[in-house]
């Protein structure tokens, strides 16, 4: 028997693929006029590209139904990559909160600790705070996936609920703002079970793929879940789809379309899906569908 459930699915999914197909020049208008970069405001800026227009507005319309209490008593820490768009980043912020999530800070990574010119100060500063937080740290962890793995046991942390976070945890991330590695508004007051990782401009082409699969698999470390999410540019053969061919793509979740509604419900899903289960490919080219709605 074909449950609600199942229709909605399949319907979720057509109409992702129609506005991912649109936005890149694959659907049915492509043929009309060259396709513009997919904006978030959808409703002011496609206006002139009705079939896009629709499928947004159907993915908002839907979100509610599929994401409603996803995230209740959950919170999320949201570290951000430089070049991370903000009205993306307000957006996504919606999503979680219409789910029943909270956003419990945003650690925003500085252009120094991605930069593979500046490896040697992380790797130190990674060294030092490494022996302040004891065994806490694995000891043979890469310079990246230590820095990752001590930021996420200031942010995160493997309990569902959350824990408070504590003078020492505090301490990794004023040693981080004060290296000028990290960003901060305000300070950290509770420790979240899941982070979303969101991309910015494409990394640096030497060495910048390794530097954001150790981020992300030390994050992986410290917290219930991980996703890293993208726009439609990163899938494919951008960063998104790079780091899915990397081995932390088994321990954190990947989604590409940020830069839609539908991308955006997607994310909210692929968190909710962390807590229990880890990896997995989403979005407009993940391998494991347009979302988890299994």
């Amino acid at each position: 028997m074909i449950t609600f459930r199942h229709f909605l699915t399949s319907i979720v999914a057509v109409f992702f693929a129609l506005a991912v197909g649109i936005a890149l020049g694959g659907g049915p208008l492509s043929n009309f006029s060259e396709p513009e970069p997919t904006p978030v405001a959808a409703t002011e800026k496609t206006a002139d590209d009705p079939a896009r227009l629709y499928a947004e507005e159907f993915a908002g319309a839907v979100s509610p139904v599929l994401t409603s209490a996803k995230l209740a008593d959950r919170s999320v820490a949201v570290v951000t990559v430089p070049g991370a768009n903000e009205e993306i980043l307000t957006a996504l912020a919606e999503e979680v909160s219409a789910a029943g999530g909270t956003i419990t800070g945003r650690y925003s990574l500085t252009e120094d600790m991605v930069s593979p010119d500046q490896k040697a100060l992380v790797d130190t500063l990674g060294a030092q705070l490494m022996t302040q937080q004891g065994k806490t740290i694995a000891a043979d962890a890469t310079t990246y996936d230590r820095i990752g793995q001590l930021l996420g046991v200031a942010v995160a942390t493997s309990t569902p609920e959350g824990d408070p976070a504590t003078d020492q945890q505090n301490r990794i991330i004023e040693t981080l703002v004060g290296a000028d590695l990290l960003t901060l508004e305000g300070s950290v007051t509770k420790r979240a079970p899941l982070v979303l990782l969101v991309l910015g401009g494409e990394p640096a082409e030497e060495g910048g793929d390794a530097i954001l699969a150790g981020l992300a698999a030390g994050l992986s470390r410290a917290a219930g879940g991980v996703v890293v999410a993208g726009t439609l540019a990163d899938g494919g053969e951008g960063q998104v789809g790079r780091l899915r061919a990397e081995p932390v793509s088994a321990e954190v979740a990947t989604v590409d379309g940020i830069d839609t509604a539908a991308g955006r419900v997607t994310t909210v899903l692929a968190l909710a899906r962390s807590l229990s289960t880890p990896g997995g490919a989403f979005g407009a080219s993940g391998a494991d569908g347009p979302a988890p709605l299994g």
